[in-house]
Protein backbone atom coordinates (compact mmCIF):
# COMPACT_ATOMS: atom_id res chain seq x y z
CA UNK A 1 0.00 0.00 0.00
CA UNK A 2 1.33 3.43 -0.91
CA UNK A 3 1.19 6.31 1.57
CA UNK A 4 -0.88 9.40 0.72
CA UNK A 5 0.91 11.96 -1.42
CA UNK A 6 1.62 15.48 -0.21
CA UNK A 7 1.50 18.85 -1.92
CA UNK A 8 5.31 18.86 -1.72
CA UNK A 9 5.31 15.73 -3.91
CA UNK A 10 3.26 17.60 -6.50
CA UNK A 11 5.58 20.61 -6.47
CA UNK A 12 8.57 18.28 -6.94
CA UNK A 13 6.77 16.63 -9.86
CA UNK A 14 5.99 20.01 -11.42
CA UNK A 15 9.67 21.01 -11.30
CA UNK A 16 10.68 17.62 -12.73
CA UNK A 17 8.29 17.51 -15.70
CA UNK A 18 8.35 21.21 -16.57
CA UNK A 19 9.11 21.51 -20.27
CA UNK A 20 8.28 17.83 -20.84
CA UNK A 21 4.49 18.21 -20.92
CA UNK A 22 2.08 20.70 -22.44
CA UNK A 23 0.68 23.32 -20.04
CA UNK A 24 -3.08 22.93 -19.81
CA UNK A 25 -5.41 25.25 -21.70
CA UNK A 26 -8.41 26.44 -19.66
CA UNK A 27 -11.38 27.72 -21.66
CA UNK A 28 -14.24 29.71 -20.19
CA UNK A 29 -17.71 28.53 -21.12
CA UNK A 30 -20.37 30.89 -22.43
CA UNK A 31 -21.05 33.51 -19.73
CA UNK A 32 -24.63 33.57 -18.59
CA UNK A 33 -25.41 30.14 -19.99
CA UNK A 34 -25.55 28.78 -16.43
CA UNK A 35 -26.05 30.44 -13.04
CA UNK A 36 -22.50 29.33 -12.17
CA UNK A 37 -19.21 30.14 -13.93
CA UNK A 38 -17.96 27.16 -15.92
CA UNK A 39 -14.42 26.56 -17.16
CA UNK A 40 -13.11 23.57 -19.09
CA UNK A 41 -9.56 22.28 -18.59
CA UNK A 42 -8.65 20.96 -22.03
CA UNK A 43 -6.23 18.27 -20.90
CA UNK A 44 -7.29 16.11 -23.84
CA UNK A 45 -4.79 18.27 -25.77
CA UNK A 46 -1.93 16.83 -23.68
CA UNK A 47 0.78 14.63 -25.23
CA UNK A 48 -0.68 11.18 -26.05
CA UNK A 49 -4.20 12.60 -25.70
CA UNK A 50 -4.63 12.46 -21.92
CA UNK A 51 -3.39 13.68 -18.54
CA UNK A 52 -1.51 10.40 -18.12
CA UNK A 53 1.57 11.91 -19.80
CA UNK A 54 2.20 13.89 -16.61
CA UNK A 55 2.48 10.89 -14.33
CA UNK A 56 4.41 8.83 -16.86
CA UNK A 57 7.03 11.52 -17.28
CA UNK A 58 7.32 12.02 -13.53
CA UNK A 59 7.68 8.27 -12.94
CA UNK A 60 10.37 7.66 -15.57
CA UNK A 61 12.32 10.88 -14.94
CA UNK A 62 12.42 10.13 -11.21
CA UNK A 63 13.81 6.66 -11.91
CA UNK A 64 16.29 8.12 -14.41
CA UNK A 65 17.49 10.58 -11.75
CA UNK A 66 17.81 7.77 -9.20
CA UNK A 67 19.67 5.48 -11.62
CA UNK A 68 16.95 2.82 -11.31
CA UNK A 69 15.73 2.74 -14.91
CA UNK A 70 16.75 -0.74 -16.17
CA UNK A 71 17.91 -1.64 -19.66
CA UNK A 72 14.91 -4.00 -19.80
CA UNK A 73 12.75 -0.88 -19.86
CA UNK A 74 9.34 -0.36 -18.38
CA UNK A 75 6.11 -2.33 -18.41
CA UNK A 76 2.55 -1.35 -17.56
CA UNK A 77 -0.99 -2.68 -17.70
CA UNK A 78 -3.55 -0.23 -18.95
CA UNK A 79 -6.99 0.31 -20.39
CA UNK A 80 -5.10 2.30 -23.00
CA UNK A 81 -4.29 5.85 -21.90
CA UNK A 82 -1.69 5.01 -19.24
CA UNK A 83 -0.04 2.64 -21.68
CA UNK A 84 0.12 5.33 -24.33
CA UNK A 85 1.70 7.78 -21.90
CA UNK A 86 4.16 5.19 -20.63
CA UNK A 87 5.22 4.18 -24.15
CA UNK A 88 5.63 7.81 -25.19
CA UNK A 89 7.69 8.68 -22.12
CA UNK A 90 9.79 5.51 -22.48
CA UNK A 91 10.59 6.36 -26.10
CA UNK A 92 11.74 9.80 -24.98
CA UNK A 93 13.97 8.14 -22.38
CA UNK A 94 15.32 5.65 -24.93
CA UNK A 95 14.09 2.51 -23.18
CA UNK A 96 11.64 -0.18 -24.37
CA UNK A 97 8.05 -0.34 -23.19
CA UNK A 98 5.89 -3.46 -22.94
CA UNK A 99 2.21 -2.66 -22.52
CA UNK A 100 -0.46 -5.13 -21.46
CA UNK A 101 -4.03 -4.32 -22.54
CA UNK A 102 -7.31 -6.18 -22.09
CA UNK A 103 -8.70 -7.45 -25.37
CA UNK A 104 -11.59 -5.00 -24.92
CA UNK A 105 -9.31 -1.93 -25.24
CA UNK A 106 -10.35 0.35 -28.11
CA UNK A 107 -8.46 -0.37 -31.34
CA UNK A 108 -7.58 3.31 -31.66
CA UNK A 109 -5.53 3.03 -28.46
CA UNK A 110 -3.82 -0.23 -29.41
CA UNK A 111 -2.89 1.18 -32.82
CA UNK A 112 -1.42 4.34 -31.27
CA UNK A 113 0.65 2.21 -28.89
CA UNK A 114 2.23 0.39 -31.80
CA UNK A 115 2.96 3.77 -33.32
CA UNK A 116 4.90 4.73 -30.19
CA UNK A 117 7.03 1.62 -30.60
CA UNK A 118 5.56 -0.35 -27.71
CA UNK A 119 5.39 -4.13 -27.50
CA UNK A 120 1.62 -4.55 -27.11
CA UNK A 121 0.22 -7.69 -25.48
CA UNK A 122 -3.53 -8.33 -25.23
CA UNK A 123 -4.55 -10.35 -22.18
CA UNK A 124 -8.00 -11.05 -20.68
CA UNK A 125 -11.10 -8.90 -20.89
CA UNK A 126 -10.52 -6.62 -17.86
CA UNK A 127 -7.75 -4.37 -16.65
CA UNK A 128 -7.13 -6.62 -13.62
CA UNK A 129 -6.21 -9.55 -15.87
CA UNK A 130 -3.80 -7.44 -17.89
CA UNK A 131 -2.27 -6.22 -14.62
CA UNK A 132 -1.58 -9.77 -13.42
CA UNK A 133 0.19 -10.57 -16.68
CA UNK A 134 2.20 -7.36 -16.44
CA UNK A 135 3.35 -8.17 -12.91
CA UNK A 136 4.46 -11.64 -14.00
CA UNK A 137 6.37 -10.14 -16.93
CA UNK A 138 8.17 -7.65 -14.68
CA UNK A 139 9.20 -10.42 -12.27
CA UNK A 140 10.51 -12.54 -15.13
CA UNK A 141 12.40 -9.90 -17.12
CA UNK A 142 13.47 -7.26 -14.59
CA UNK A 143 11.52 -4.56 -16.39
CA UNK A 144 10.46 -1.63 -14.24
CA UNK A 145 6.78 -2.03 -13.35
CA UNK A 146 4.80 1.18 -13.66
CA UNK A 147 1.13 1.45 -12.76
CA UNK A 148 -1.84 3.09 -14.40
CA UNK A 149 -2.80 4.95 -11.23
CA UNK A 150 -1.66 3.35 -7.95
CA UNK A 151 1.79 4.88 -7.47
CA UNK A 152 2.76 8.11 -5.68
CA UNK A 153 4.89 9.35 -8.60
CA UNK A 154 2.00 8.78 -11.01
CA UNK A 155 -0.54 10.54 -8.77
CA UNK A 156 1.80 13.44 -8.01
CA UNK A 157 2.44 13.95 -11.70
CA UNK A 158 -1.29 14.07 -12.35
CA UNK A 159 -1.72 16.59 -9.54
CA UNK A 160 0.41 19.14 -11.40
CA UNK A 161 -2.67 19.73 -13.56
CA UNK A 162 -4.50 21.44 -10.70
CA UNK A 163 -1.69 23.89 -10.01
CA UNK A 164 -1.80 24.94 -13.67
CA UNK A 165 -5.59 25.34 -13.50
CA UNK A 166 -5.23 27.45 -10.35
CA UNK A 167 -2.72 29.72 -12.08
CA UNK A 168 -5.26 30.40 -14.81
CA UNK A 169 -8.33 30.66 -12.55
CA UNK A 170 -6.95 31.84 -9.17
CA UNK A 171 -10.41 32.35 -7.66
CA UNK A 172 -11.64 28.85 -8.58
CA UNK A 173 -14.11 27.31 -6.14
CA UNK A 174 -14.53 23.74 -7.42
CA UNK A 175 -12.76 21.27 -9.70
CA UNK A 176 -14.71 18.35 -11.16
CA UNK A 177 -12.80 15.24 -12.21
CA UNK A 178 -13.63 11.72 -13.37
CA UNK A 179 -12.35 8.77 -11.33
CA UNK A 180 -11.24 5.32 -12.40
CA UNK A 181 -8.57 3.89 -10.12
CA UNK A 182 -8.01 7.31 -8.61
CA UNK A 183 -4.57 8.54 -9.69
CA UNK A 184 -5.80 11.78 -11.28
CA UNK A 185 -8.29 12.32 -8.49
CA UNK A 186 -5.74 11.75 -5.70
CA UNK A 187 -3.27 14.18 -7.23
CA UNK A 188 -5.83 16.83 -8.10
CA UNK A 189 -7.58 16.60 -4.72
CA UNK A 190 -4.28 16.93 -2.85
CA UNK A 191 -3.34 20.08 -4.75
CA UNK A 192 -6.88 21.44 -4.58
CA UNK A 193 -6.97 21.09 -0.81
CA UNK A 194 -3.74 23.11 -0.59
CA UNK A 195 -5.42 25.93 -2.52
CA UNK A 196 -8.75 25.72 -0.67
CA UNK A 197 -10.58 24.37 -3.74
CA UNK A 198 -13.38 21.80 -3.50
CA UNK A 199 -12.99 18.57 -5.48
CA UNK A 200 -15.96 16.68 -6.95
CA UNK A 201 -15.04 13.10 -7.91
CA UNK A 202 -17.34 11.61 -10.55
CA UNK A 203 -17.80 7.92 -11.38
CA UNK A 204 -20.14 6.00 -13.65
CA UNK A 205 -22.85 4.21 -11.68
CA UNK A 206 -21.46 0.83 -12.69
CA UNK A 207 -17.74 1.66 -12.35
CA UNK A 208 -17.81 2.95 -8.79
CA UNK A 209 -14.60 1.72 -7.16
CA UNK A 210 -14.01 4.91 -5.16
CA UNK A 211 -17.62 5.21 -4.02
CA UNK A 212 -17.53 1.59 -2.87
CA UNK A 213 -14.26 2.13 -1.01
CA UNK A 214 -15.63 5.19 0.78
CA UNK A 215 -18.73 3.27 1.85
CA UNK A 216 -16.76 0.19 2.96
CA UNK A 217 -13.97 2.13 4.64
CA UNK A 218 -11.31 0.34 2.59
CA UNK A 219 -10.65 -0.49 -1.09
CA UNK A 220 -12.92 -3.27 -2.38
CA UNK A 221 -13.45 -4.96 -5.72
CA UNK A 222 -16.42 -3.81 -7.79
CA UNK A 223 -18.00 -4.91 -11.04
CA UNK A 224 -17.01 -2.95 -14.13
CA UNK A 225 -19.75 -2.19 -16.66
CA UNK A 226 -19.93 1.25 -18.26
CA UNK A 227 -19.58 3.02 -21.57
CA UNK A 228 -16.52 4.66 -19.96
CA UNK A 229 -14.98 1.40 -18.72
CA UNK A 230 -12.07 1.53 -21.17
CA UNK A 231 -10.63 4.42 -19.10
CA UNK A 232 -12.53 4.26 -15.79
CA UNK A 233 -12.78 0.48 -15.49
CA UNK A 234 -10.54 -0.14 -12.48
CA UNK A 235 -11.96 -2.92 -10.35
CA UNK A 236 -10.48 -1.40 -7.18
CA UNK A 237 -9.59 2.17 -6.21
CA UNK A 238 -6.19 2.88 -4.72
CA UNK A 239 -5.66 3.40 -1.00
CA UNK A 240 -4.17 6.79 -1.93
CA UNK A 241 -7.43 7.78 -3.63
CA UNK A 242 -9.46 6.65 -0.63
CA UNK A 243 -7.28 8.72 1.68
CA UNK A 244 -7.83 11.74 -0.57
CA UNK A 245 -11.59 11.14 -0.64
CA UNK A 246 -11.71 11.27 3.15
CA UNK A 247 -10.27 14.78 3.27
CA UNK A 248 -12.37 17.87 3.83
CA UNK A 249 -13.60 19.56 0.67
CA UNK A 250 -14.10 16.37 -1.35
CA UNK A 251 -17.39 15.01 -2.62
CA UNK A 252 -17.97 11.80 -4.58
CA UNK A 253 -20.91 11.49 -6.98
CA UNK A 254 -22.24 9.01 -9.53
CA UNK A 255 -23.68 9.48 -13.02
CA UNK A 256 -25.53 7.08 -15.34
CA UNK A 257 -24.15 6.06 -18.72
CA UNK A 258 -26.96 7.91 -20.47
CA UNK A 259 -25.71 11.19 -18.97
CA UNK A 260 -22.12 10.42 -19.95
CA UNK A 261 -23.10 9.77 -23.57
CA UNK A 262 -25.24 12.91 -23.66
CA UNK A 263 -22.43 15.08 -22.24
CA UNK A 264 -19.93 13.68 -24.75
CA UNK A 265 -22.27 14.44 -27.64
CA UNK A 266 -22.90 17.94 -26.27
CA UNK A 267 -19.18 18.68 -26.10
CA UNK A 268 -18.93 17.77 -29.78
CA UNK A 269 -22.16 19.38 -30.90
CA UNK A 270 -21.74 22.66 -28.98
CA UNK A 271 -17.95 23.10 -28.94
CA UNK A 272 -16.50 20.62 -31.47
CA UNK A 273 -14.52 18.93 -28.70
CA UNK A 274 -14.06 15.22 -29.38
CA UNK A 275 -13.37 13.54 -26.05
CA UNK A 276 -13.59 10.02 -24.72
CA UNK A 277 -16.38 8.93 -22.42
CA UNK A 278 -14.17 9.29 -19.33
CA UNK A 279 -13.77 13.01 -20.01
CA UNK A 280 -17.49 13.44 -20.53
CA UNK A 281 -18.13 11.67 -17.21
CA UNK A 282 -16.91 14.73 -15.30
CA UNK A 283 -19.17 17.11 -17.23
CA UNK A 284 -22.12 14.73 -16.86
CA UNK A 285 -22.16 15.44 -13.14
CA UNK A 286 -23.13 19.07 -13.85
CA UNK A 287 -25.48 18.55 -16.74
CA UNK A 288 -27.72 15.88 -15.27
CA UNK A 289 -28.10 16.10 -11.49
CA UNK A 290 -30.17 13.10 -10.47
CA UNK A 291 -33.19 13.47 -8.17
CA UNK A 292 -32.46 10.09 -6.58
CA UNK A 293 -30.14 11.55 -3.98
CA UNK A 294 -27.16 13.69 -3.06
CA UNK A 295 -24.72 11.12 -4.39
CA UNK A 296 -25.97 11.60 -7.96
CA UNK A 297 -24.73 14.64 -9.84
CA UNK A 298 -23.48 17.99 -8.57
CA UNK A 299 -25.39 21.29 -8.59
CA UNK A 300 -23.08 24.33 -8.28
CA UNK A 301 -24.31 27.34 -6.33
CA UNK A 302 -25.12 30.53 -8.23
CA UNK A 303 -21.89 32.33 -9.03
CA UNK A 304 -19.72 29.34 -8.12
CA UNK A 305 -16.58 29.09 -10.27
CA UNK A 306 -16.25 25.51 -11.49
CA UNK A 307 -13.63 23.84 -13.67
CA UNK A 308 -14.35 20.50 -15.34
CA UNK A 309 -11.31 18.47 -16.34
CA UNK A 310 -11.62 16.99 -19.83
CA UNK A 311 -9.05 14.31 -19.17
CA UNK A 312 -8.67 12.48 -22.49
CA UNK A 313 -9.43 12.32 -26.21
CA UNK A 314 -8.37 8.80 -27.20
CA UNK A 315 -11.61 7.88 -28.85
CA UNK A 316 -12.92 7.08 -32.29
CA UNK A 317 -14.95 10.20 -33.17
CA UNK A 318 -16.84 8.42 -35.95
CA UNK A 319 -19.92 7.95 -33.76
CA UNK A 320 -19.92 11.67 -32.97
CA UNK A 321 -19.82 12.64 -36.62
CA UNK A 322 -22.54 10.12 -37.43
CA UNK A 323 -24.68 11.63 -34.67
CA UNK A 324 -24.09 15.11 -36.05
CA UNK A 325 -24.91 14.05 -39.58
CA UNK A 326 -28.19 12.41 -38.61
CA UNK A 327 -29.31 14.93 -36.01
Amino acid sequence: MHSPISYADIKTAADRIGGHVRPVTVAGADPGAEPYRLHLALEQLQHTGSFKARGAQNFLLAHREAGTLPAAGVTIASGGNAGLACAWAARRQGVPATVFLPTTAPKVKADKLVGYGADVRLVGTEYAEALAACEAFAAETGALASHAYDHPLIAAGAGTLLDEIHERVPDLDTVVVAVGGGGLFAGVATAARHHGIRTVAVEPENCRALDAAVRAGHPVDVTVDSVAADSLGARRASATALAAARQDGVRTVLVPDTAITRARRALWGDRRLAVEHAAATALAALTTPDPRGADHGYVPAPGEKVCVVLCGANTDPADLTRTAATA
